[in-house]
């Protein structure tokens, strides 16, 4: 037996340098779109023409800035209107589908079936079905150019609602919820202050799905914002690529780094949870 082990030990470390390897091969593999944006984003119009991939940067940044500035709209204006929108609904939508969530999970009601199958046929439907509908009933009660337009709708989210239920039937112990209630805490302080820490890594995930599908929506802010003022970041990039002439594509790349980076941003500081959150999910009781 002793002299099988360095063969084994061999063959180990071989499918161990292997694995690294093609995990190398992945991270770069996934990586290589962002690096060519952002090098595409210092180049002139021309280079990128001429040749489309490359890996060396240019001297062309400030034009591609000139360029995007220049336009009718101002990038920072549609930056700071997606911000608005997409940081508050992220946190109206993760905020009300945990509750919603929390009253199925922790009460036992007689419509409770009937209440969580009508939302998840609401989550089969898609939003531009109903788009036409959503836009007559904005324009009559005078919400047309208005953020809480789209806003508002965010607070129900049947998909976060789904998946936070599903997170909260295993990882939340109702033990702690029953003695929060035996010692007196109220439905509300006990959600606020015992069930939401408990159900941070879910919340975290949700939140960062929630602010990538709202920073990037292009469809309803093209049917309800008509003010240039109002415009968001990606309506403003659509317009860049749309130009009936000449496309600036140093500059279509730069304002796609712009919308992007916020996304990099809110993954990085919500990654802690969701690592967290797959912890939890590896532990058995």
């Amino acid at each position: 037996m002793s002299k099988n082990v360095p063969g084994k030990t061999k063959l180990t470390i071989a499918y161990t340098v292997f694995q690294y390897i093609v995990c190398i091969l992945l991270a770069l593999l996934s990586l290589m779109p962002f690096i060519i944006m952002i090098v595409n984003a210092t180049r002139s119009s021309n280079q990128i023409q001429s040749h489309a991939i490359s890996f060396i940067p240019s001297h062309y940044l400030s034009n591609n800035m000139k360029v995007l500035t220049s336009k009718t709209f101002h990038p920072l204006v549609g930056f700071f209107n997606s911000a608005i929108i997409s940081v508050s609904a992220t946190l109206l939508s993760v905020y009300f589908s945990t509750l919603t969530a929390y009253s199925i999970v922790a009460y036992d009601w007689k419509l409770k079936k009937g209440f969580f199958t009508l939302i998840m046929c609401v989550l089969m439907i898609p939003a531009q079905v109903s788009s036409i509908g959503f836009y007559q009933f904005m324009y009559k009660i005078g919400m047309t150019n208005n953020f809480l337009a789209l806003i508002l709708p965010s607070i129900a989210a049947p998909a976060t609602v789904f998946f936070m239920r599903q997170y909260m039937i295993p990882a939340l112990p109702m033990d702690i919820v029953q003695s929060a209630r035996i010692d007196g805490a109220g439905e509300f302080r006990t959600f606020n202050q015992i069930v939401l820490p408990m159900c941070k890594p879910g919340m975290a995930t949700q939140a960062i799905f929630t602010f990538v599908a709202q920073w990037n929506n292009l469809f309803m802010p093209m049917i309800l914002l008509t003010d240039k003022n109002k415009w968001t970041m990606p309506m403003m990039v659509s317009q860049l690529s749309g130009d009936m002439y000449k496309t600036e594509y140093g500059a279509v790349y730069l304002g796609l780094l712009l919308t992007v980076l916020p996304i990099f941003v809110i993954y990085f500081l919500l990654s802690k949870y969701i690592i967290a959150g797959v912890a939890l999910g590896g532990v058995k009781e």
